[in-house]
Formats: C-alpha cells, structure tokens, sequence
C-alpha cells in the first residue's frame, strides 16, 4: 500500500499549479519605430553629414513603453516594451530618414571617425516622446546645425502632434510618423548649409616688426677718429 506524505503531496501540487501559470502567461509584445516608405540612397557621392550627438531624455531609456495620461502623469505599461530600446531606435531612424531625404549614402552616426570631414553636423535633443491611450503623440525637440568650420548657422525649438486611435501598436506608429516629419524639417534646413560654398579664411594679419630704437650717442661712447688720407706731394696722414 502507498502512503503519500502531506509534503510530497504539497509539491506536487505547486509543481502543477506553476506549471499551469506559465502555460497561461502570454509573451509582452516588443514594438519597433517604423521607418515609413524610406527606402536607400543611391548616390555615393551625395553631401556628407554627421548626425549626431542625439541626446534623448532620461525616461526615454526605460524597457518600457511609457502612456501618458490625461493629468499629465506617465505610467509603465507592463504589457509592452521596446525591442532595442527607444532611444537606439531614434538613433537609427534619424540616420535612415536623413540619408533617404538627402539621397546621399555618406552620414555617419557620432561619433565618427578620426578624419571624417562633414559639410554640416546635426546636434539632437529631444526632450520629450510619448503618448496615451486618450493622448496624441506629442514629439519636442531642439537642433543646432553646424556647417564644415563647426559654426553654428541654424538652431531650432520643434513641438509636433499626431492623432492616434488609442491601441498600442497606432501609438508607436503615430510617434514614428513624428519622426519622420521632424527629419523632413530637418533635410530641408540641412540642404543649403551642406551646399555652401566654404568661405575663405581671412588672411592672418603679419605681427608687426619692432622698429630699431635710435641710438643714443651719448651711449654709443667716444667715436675714433678714421684716418683720411690727404692729396699732396707726399702722402700724410691727419688725425
């Protein structure tokens, strides 16, 4: 006859009842920005861009995406995350939109390479990129662009809107659709900067020669008289 212990039983039980949760337990979905209708440059001699530094606020970098809700606060939704993180997702999406709007293949994420000479440098901050089931999405940001010589020539504050229907896959498509209108403002201020002709450096100014002070002969001491000869018969000389 088997007797079963009340502990071994016990077990059994949990072994069960554990293994019926995970069977339950659904996958968190991982969401993606999208890149649109971009498709890859063709010109391998297009203008040359360095995109970067792009800087994301810190509650940007959670695995989580976060829904902002209609008293303003923001909350982690537990049932969606990021699938490489937001702001690695901005970092390439703003490479791809910008090559694709430029048609040019030579931008280079910063930080580039020891020799790498660009025609113009985006600098990046975006300070805000979120939405709610009840809330748009809302993107804001701020760029600085810099021509070959590292002048700044434009700098820009950006707030942008999209609508949304409320499920979680239309808000990621409304913040990529965001991005995507925030990299066409930003193409068409780049075009003319990476264009330009590089103005020629003034000519540096020669450091003025120091001039020789006259001297004084008071100074100079007691000067020896040369001996000159004089034209007579016979040939002397005066002192």
């Amino acid at each position: 006859m088997t007797v079963v212990r009340p502990v071994a039983l016990l077990l059994t039980t949990l072994l069960v009842l554990s293994g019926c949760s995970l069977l339950q337990q659904k996958p968190v979905p991982l969401y993606q920005l999208d890149s649109g209708s971009a498709v890859t440059p063709t010109q391998d001699n297009g203008v040359t861009v360095l995109v970067g530094p792009i800087s994301v606020a810190d509650y940007l970098r959670q695995q989580n995406l976060l829904q902002r809700q209609a008293d303003g606060s923001l909350v982690a939704a537990h049932d969606a995350r990021w699938a490489s993180g937001l702001a690695n997702d901005i970092d390439q999406q703003m490479l791809r939109q910008l090559a694709w709007r430029l048609d040019s293949q030579r931008l280079v994420l910063a930080p580039a390479a020891p020799g790498f000479s660009a025609d113009a440098q985006v600098m990046l901050t975006i300070t805000r990129l979120d939405s709610g089931p009840t809330q748009p999405a809302v993107l804001e940001a701020q760029w600085r662009l810099l021509d070959r010589r590292g002048q700044l020539r434009d700098s820009r504050l950006i707030r942008l809107e999209e609508a949304h229907g409320g499920p979680m896959a239309e808000q990621v498509k409304a913040q990529s659709v965001l991005l995507q209108r925030l990299a066409a403002e930003l193409a068409v201020a780049i075009q003319p900067i990476a264009a330009a002709e590089p103005t020629p450096e003034p000519p540096r100014k020669k450091p003025p020669v120091a001039k020789a002070k006259p001297q004084d002969p008071a100074a100079a001491g007691p000067k020896i008289p040369v001996a000159e000869p004089i034209k007579i018969d016979t040939e002397v000389f005066r002192f």
